[in-house]
């Protein structure tokens, strides 16, 4: 590696060019490493960002077309007996190929991301003879996409890329396999459009004979369950890196970052958001949020009557919660003196449960569909700026706040499910 960063410090944007060149033909290459010191060669001005993530995308462009045309003109046969030499033997056809065919041509755009899969991917792409139109789209935005991220990365982190590179590293390979299974989610979904509307339409139709309901409760009730069942995955997943004491690397890079991204100028809108998730103000959420319930609510005591039990509950959820993980946390040391329990963050989770419970009453009771899109991705802003602004004042760890945010959507999920089966049973009551 010393001697790639050697000749990076030299020639700058040939070696550039070509690390990522060679490396997207299989050759044994850091491409990574090589934008990151490329970033860090921007801070110190001796390259132009620009400039380098131009060359960067072109020459892992050019070097994702070679492979193709490769792949393409020599066919499997010559893989097969040969591809071993450049990691690409039967077996590691097979995978690629399985990865093709659960996400589709997307999977380009994400490999990137997986090391050991990006070298191939062009190769195998030329194998299966992908419309060369189509496999332009993909490795060309995808190559540009991710010379862009380390670049940028490289740039902002300055003299500590070295130090944070594998981390960073891990969290977007990370990052790339979730949305690979996002993509390949939304791709099933679009491909097999008919089939599953009609199984929904089916399933549905039964559901609403069993409990002589209307459909959009049906309908509602599955989406709440499998959210839930995701902030459980997520909860699982959470409370393992807690035990482990595996968010020091993630603690560090935020930490880090925002500060770098979010400089002195951001401070009035910082305070601003911070203060939206101040006790004073989710006490104004609250009550807006029961006012609106009695204007617009089709089961008022209902809903009124688990605003109660979600806001008062979650109080004692996240107090319980917060001592268990003390006494289980692995730096935990008992003291005499009263303590912080940071984990979760108290904040984030009542913030989480509280306006969450609001959007949920008006995506409940707004029938357009805009609205009810523009709320949900509002939200999503809405929580990750509140999460920034707490990091940008040093207020609480990142891993404290993202585990606010799990948990409080766990206990909010569960309210909603059995409210909404609390409203199911109503109507069948009365039928």
């Amino acid at each position: 590696m010393d001697f790639i960063t050697t000749y990076l410090d030299q020639h700058g944007y040939l070696v550039l060019f070509f690390a990522l060149l060679l490396e997207l033909l299989a050759l044994p290459i850091p491409g990574e490493v090589v934008m990151g010191y490329a970033g860090y060669l921007v801070y110190q001005g001796r390259l132009n960002w620009f400039l380098s993530i131009l060359v960067a995308g072109l020459g892992s462009s050019i070097g994702m077309t070679i492979s193709y045309w490769i792949g393409f003109k020599l066919g499997s046969p010559f893989f097969e007996k040969h591809g071993h030499r450049i990691h690409l033997g039967p077996e590691r056809l097979q995978k690629v190929s399985q990865w093709f065919t659960t996400y589709g041509n997307k999977v380009i755009m994400i490999a990137y991301y997986i090391p050991g899969v990006r070298h191939i991917t062009g190769y195998f792409s030329g194998i299966t003879q992908i419309p060369f139109r189509s496999y332009v789209l993909f490795a060309y935005g995808g190559a540009f996409i991710w010379v862009s991220i380390f670049i940028s990365l490289g740039k902002i982190l300055g003299p500590q890329w070295e130090q944070f590179h594998g981390a960073v590293k891990k969290y977007l390979v990370i990052a790339g396999i979730i949305a690979a299974i996002v993509i390949g989610i939304i791709y099933v979904i679009k491909k097999y459009k008919t089939q599953i509307k009609e199984s929904t339409m089916v399933w549905i139709n039964k559901g609403i004979h069993l409990f002589h309901t209307q459909r959009r409760t049906g309908v509602f009730i599955v989406g709440i369950l499998v959210i839930t069942l995701g902030f459980v995955l997520l909860m699982i997943g959470m409370i393992q890196d807690f035990l482990a004491n595996e968010f020091v690397d993630f603690n560090e890079i935020v930490v880090l970052l925002v500060p770098l991204i979010f400089d002195e100028n951001w401070e009035p809108l910082m305070v601003i958001l911070f203060n939206v998730g101040m006790q004073k103000v989710l006490i104004a959420i609250t009550i807006v949020t029961f006012l609106f319930i009695l204007w617009k609510g089709r089961n008022k005591l209902l809903e009124s009557l688990f605003l109660l039990i979600t806001i008062v509950g979650g109080e004692l959820y996240e107090e319980i919660l917060r001592r268990f993980f003390h006494q289980i946390s692995p730096n935990h040391v008992k003291q005499t003196e009263p303590i912080s329990y940071s984990f979760p963050s108290e904040q984030s989770l009542m913030a989480f449960v509280i306006y969450g419970f609001f959007i949920y009453i008006l995506v409940r009771h707004i029938n357009r569909v805009r609205v009810q899109t523009g709320v949900a991705i509002g939200a999503v802003i809405l929580f990750l700026l509140m999460a920034i602004s707490r990091v940008y004042f040093e207020i609480q760890l990142p891993s404290d706040i993202v585990a606010g945010y799990v948990f409080g959507g766990l206990w909010l999920s569960m309210s909603i499910l059995l409210l909404e089966s609390f409203r199911l049973m109503r109507v069948v009551a009365k039928r």
